[in-house]
């Protein structure tokens, strides 16, 4: 795996030569010369969700041509129209096709075709001469599954060691995917998002936007459960785990290949090679755990997620989700989200402004934007109140925020919904 959401490193480098011409990718991150190509016309990015590119890759390293999954039903990763390449203009040149779907059980998923490639390149901590490899903490990630899906593997190394000297037990990749191994020279391992524990500011002192950030959290906070496993995602949702009840325990999953996440480290306990799926580092508690970005979103997909809490733009009155990019102006990909709002049984709480920046409402009859999910949100969490979605039914008023009252919930959001008989003030 390469840097590609860092100017200037890994193909950061390619980008800025003008060296590639489509990319394959679930999340564009911070890049912003990779935003820019792509919007511009001199970059094709082909936009998957996070999990099933995960698995296209493994699939592609068993031999597997093609498999379903429920992972985008209804959005346009089912029915194409994701924009592959802008023209100059800014209309769109080329479109993602319709994928080919089928029902299984009752439930309906889509065909994707997996992918292999000429060479993989892959950065492992130690490799021995065999071409065994091990990897360290969270940068497992996508190496694993792709150290197996090129004709041939490419690996650079921080350390080569004696056959041997890696237990069996111990190797991730054995040496029968691998070619050709290249100790690094140097293991300058860049950070995109330093990211340490500070102490709780007066939250009185804060900034009245941060503020209002943080009556969201304080309530998505109370969602989680004792023994609960529960994945955040980027932003806002990530720290509600700053405010989880101490006398609980909830297991965070990232999906980058992390089961029990602690909190932000201390300065001293930065790790480059330990961070979250929001490239941010991280800490990992007791009987934590770390694999590959293809496990991880097995548990994902096999619904072992209790909860999901995600930001969101738009939520629609029958709970559809738009969240990962705005046509022609901005551009982040869909990261996991669509693979973890797909989970039949993960319950999908969304924390996010009630109202856009110009005032214009987010929970709306219809969403506006391209769909993350259909039908997929449970809860909505904002700055003035909390919604649940009914099935069948659409959205009810379950709580208020602090001097917020039904009116002006009414007045502030774009579609109809009924009150519960004991709606107060509750955060």
């Amino acid at each position: 795996m390469l840097h590609y959401s860092i100017d200037g490193a890994g193909l950061g480098k390619l980008l800025n030569t003008r060296q590639i011409k489509r990319m394959v990718a679930s999340y564009v991150g911070e890049n912003k010369e990779f935003a820019r190509q792509y919007l511009s016309g001199e970059l094709e990015v082909e936009l998957v969700p996070q999990g099933t590119l995960a698995e296209k890759i493994r699939a592609g390293g068993a031999g597997i041509p093609a498999f379903y999954t429920h992972t985008g039903i209804g959005t346009l990763v089912e029915t194409g129209g994701i924009p592959i390449k802008y023209a100059k203009d800014g209309d769109v040149e080329i479109f993602s096709e319709p994928h080919c779907t089928g029902v299984f059980n009752g439930k309906r998923y889509v065909m994707e075709q997996s992918i292999s490639g000429d060479f993989a390149l892959v950065k492992a901590w130690k490799a021995d001469e065999l071409g065994n490899l091990v990897f360290r903490a969270s940068a497992n990630n996508f190496n694993a599954p792709m150290a197996t899906a090129g004709k041939v593997t490419i690996v650079e190394a921080e350390e080569i060691v004696p056959v041997g000297e890696l237990k069996p037990g111990q190797i991730h990749i054995p040496g029968i995917h691998v070619h050709r191994i290249i100790k690094s020279e140097k293991n300058e391992k860049k950070i995109e998002k330093l990211t340490v524990r500070q102490d709780q500011a007066s939250e009185t002192s804060l900034p009245a936007a941060m503020q209002k950030r943080i009556r969201i959290i304080k309530r998505a906070a109370r969602e989680f459960k004792d023994g609960m496993y529960a994945n955040l995602g980027i932003g806002m949702p990530m720290l509600a785990s700053n405010y989880i009840d101490p006398n609980i325990t909830v297991y965070l999953q990232s999906e980058n290949g992390v089961l029990g996440l602690g909190p932000f480290p201390t300065r001293s306990e930065v790790d480059p090679d330990l961070i979250n799926a929001g490239k941010e580092t991280v800490t990992v508690l007791q009987g934590g755990s770390f694999f590959s970005s293809d496990v991880s979103f097995g548990m994902i997909r096999g619904s072992r997620i209790d909860m999901s809490v995600l930001g969101g733009m738009e939520v629609s009155q029958t709970g559809d989700l738009a969240n990962w990019i705005v046509p022609g102006k901005m551009v982040k990909g869909m990261g996991g989200a669509v693979d973890l709002v797909s989970a039949s049984g993960t319950r999908v709480v969304v924390t996010m402004d009630h109202c856009s920046k110009d005032g214009s409402p987010k929970i709306l009859k219809r969403c506006t934007l391209p769909l993350t999910g259909v039908e997929c949100v449970n809860r909505i969490i904002t700055d003035m109140c909390v919604f649940d979605v009914v099935p069948g039914k659409g959205l009810l008023l379950r709580e208020l925020a602090s001097g917020c009252s039904v009116d002006q919930v009414r007045a502030t959001t774009g579609c109809e919904f009924t009150v519960a008989s004991d709606v107060a003030e509750t955060y």
